[in-house]
């Protein structure tokens, strides 16, 4: 299948990074500063120096500048001491105005324009040396617009708020031209400033245009939301999901399992997304889902793709609301048929009945499982009513190879879940019911988000009938490794007849790539034991059980939006194309003009 752009949205993370220790950088600006210094004192002691940096000899400096002639380009004067300057300013500076900055980002930045500023700066040495001064001038004023766009895309996206903490290094470094060159310095520097300043405040305005005009939504400030995110927690994402998002109306089958003298089960099925990541919008829907019932609560993965996130966590509560509105005046039944495994091509359905209702799990491991539209969900669901009334259907979401689109209506792999679905519910038809018995367990895992795991670690309710057991395993994470579904269900099997294993599809362990699956972190060998002994204690629970079904109508749910995450895709690609040539020219462009005034004012 061809990858969406969905998939390449998610590609754009390979951009993302995490800024080193502010330490590193620092100890880098002092010795780029001692490099240049070193390389001038050799000069002026006429020791031999092959490097072009030693041609920076104070004698040419004095003719050109009317300096003494004992002067030395200092490199700690014009790069280090600037820089440590907007090291230590720029995080108060920018917190002030109650944004977010780290110690880390404000080192790497000053680092970043300081190997910059030696590059402009030192770049006529091969020319002529009476250009040092100009070159220097315009690297400031590179690195003022640097600052400036960079500290606009991570800290606060008003370019006024701004200007000061992009200043700060550049601002030190015409202190530093006053004092190398003359005090005439200044007036030139100010200038490039305003050149370079206005360059990259017109790139910012184009880059942000695409994005304001499809989505009205502003792109750096959005990126602002997303690093307060990655920094604190911030939520400030959801405003932006909610402004572009739409309302939608989905069921959600739910399963009731009353036991006697044991704690009740809930087995749920919402037809919404636990996305995009983190805390932000529906990322720890399952959890969120479990922790408001009293009853042990298993929130399986629906039909639903990143279009159906939730904008916001506070969503999730028109679900809690459905749910709890659908389980009044429920009519409980006390049969279950046995379970059974239909293939259809490529896909497996492990299917049973309880009372006049049918609960379907569906994978394709060891071929890729990944999220199913929900219009296949729906079209199966209708078809099931044909018979039952409430049809649940769960995508296992257990096998992912790599990071890959959703599967659509109408494609090959949506016909052969279809098929195998409609023959799953024709065989649930023809099964007799039994009495039946029921056992839940629920086991927390000394494993991170980070690792793979979310919150609710291992759940697995075993239902017995007439002699079969068979484990609904429900792990709590974003999809499993390949082949670890095959290596859990070979050990499972060994306890029961029937099985299979399950991810709730929990965001909640991803925050910066959607590549974080059970298993990928943690090997599947340290892991299974708990699988192994969740197992056995849901076993050890099964209790007589009545059992009722529902279907929740969850309305006006806001969500992304259909074919909203594809229409940002398509945005944001086009945009990556144009950035770099957009940048190039604006930069060619401020050094024309800086040339231009040079002659002007000279």
């Amino acid at each position: 299948m061809a990858q969406g752009s969905d998939v390449k949205l998610g590609q754009l993370t390979r951009y993302i990074f995490t800024a080193p220790n502010w330490k590193r950088s620092l100890i880098l600006i002092v010795l780029l500063g001692l490099i240049i210094d070193g390389a001038n004192a050799r000069a002026w002691l006429n020791l031999p120096f092959s490097g072009s940096v030693g041609l920076i000899l104070p004698a040419v400096v004095s003719n050109y500048l009317s300096l003494p002639e004992k002067f030395l380009f200092s490199g700690t004067i014009a790069f280090t001491i600037p820089a440590i300057a907007a090291l230590v300013l720029t995080k108060p500076i920018i917190e002030y105005t109650g944004k977010t900055m780290t110690w880390n980002r404000s080192a790497l930045l000053a680092l970043a324009c300081t190997v910059f500023g030696v590059i402009i700066t030192l770049a006529p040495l091969t020319v002529s040396l009476k250009l040092i001064p100009l070159f220097y001038a315009i690297s400031l004023g590179f690195m003022f617009g640097l600052r400036l766009f960079v500290l606009v895309a991570i800290a606060d996206y008003r370019v006024p708020r701004m200007i000061v903490p992009a200043l700060t290094q550049s601002g030190f470094g015409i202190l530093a031209g006053m004092l190398l060159f003359s005090p005439s310095f200044a007036i030139f520097a100010l200038v490039l400033h305003i050149v370079f300043g206005l360059g990259f405040a017109i790139l910012i305005w184009m880059i942000e245009r695409p994005l304001q005009r499809a989505f009205k939504i502003r792109g750096l400030a959005f990126i602002n939301a997303f690093i307060a995110h990655m920094t604190d927690g911030s939520k400030g994402m959801e405003d932006f999901f909610r402004s572009i998002g739409e309302e939608i109306f989905v069921p959600q089958v739910s399963f009731f399992f009353r036991r006697k003298d044991k704690m009740p089960v809930i087995f749920t099925v919402p037809n919404l997304h636990p996305g995009p990541m983190g805390e932000i919008g529906g990322g720890n829907l399952p959890k969120i889902l479990h922790d408001n019932f009293d009853d042990e609560t298993l929130v399986a993965h629906g039909c639903a793709t990143h279009d159906f996130n939730l904008v916001s966590e506070s969503e999730s509560e028109k679900v809690i609301d459905a749910i709890n509105k659908s389980r009044q005046d429920l009519t409980y039944s006390e049969g279950a048929s046995k379970s059974a495994r239909i293939m259809v091509g490529t896909v497996k359905v492990l299917c049973q009945r309880f009372g006049d209702s049918v609960l379907l799990v569906t994978t394709r491991s060891p071929h890729k499982t990944e999220d199913l539209d929900f219009a296949i969900g729906s079209t199966i669901m209708a078809e099931g009513h044909r018979f039952f009334p409430h049809v649940a259907m769960v995508d296992a979401h257990n096998c992912m190879t790599d990071l890959s689109s959703p599967v659509l209506l109408a494609t090959l792999t949506a016909k052969e879940y279809q098929q195998a679905s409609a023959d799953s519910i024709d065989e649930c038809c023809s099964m007799p019911l039994n009495p039946f018995r029921t056992g839940v367990s629920h086991l927390t895992l000394p494993f991170s988000r980070e690792q793979g795991f979310g919150d609710l670690g291992i759940q697995v309710l075993v239902v017995d009938v007439a002699g079969q057991r068979t484990a609904y395993v429900l792990i709590d994470g974003n999809n499993m490794a390949e082949g670890v579904r095959d290596t859990l269900l070979a050990g499972i099997l060994t306890l029961v007849d029937h099985a299979e294993v399950m991810t709730t599809d929990s965001h909640v362990v991803n925050t910066i790539t959607g590549k974080n699956p059970v298993g990928m972190k943690v090997p599947v060998s340290e892991f299974l034991p708990f699988v192994m002994k969740a197992v056995r204690e849901a076993a050890d629970d099964v209790a007589p059980t009545e059992s009722a079904a529902s279907t929740a109508q969850c309305d006006h749910i806001v969500v992304f939006g259909s074919n909203r995450i594809s229409q940002l895709a398509s945005t944001v690609n086009a945009m990556l194309v144009f950035v770099a040539p957009l940048s190039l020219a604006m930069l060619l462009l401020a050094f024309l003009l800086s040339l231009i005034a040079y002659g002007v004012m000279v």
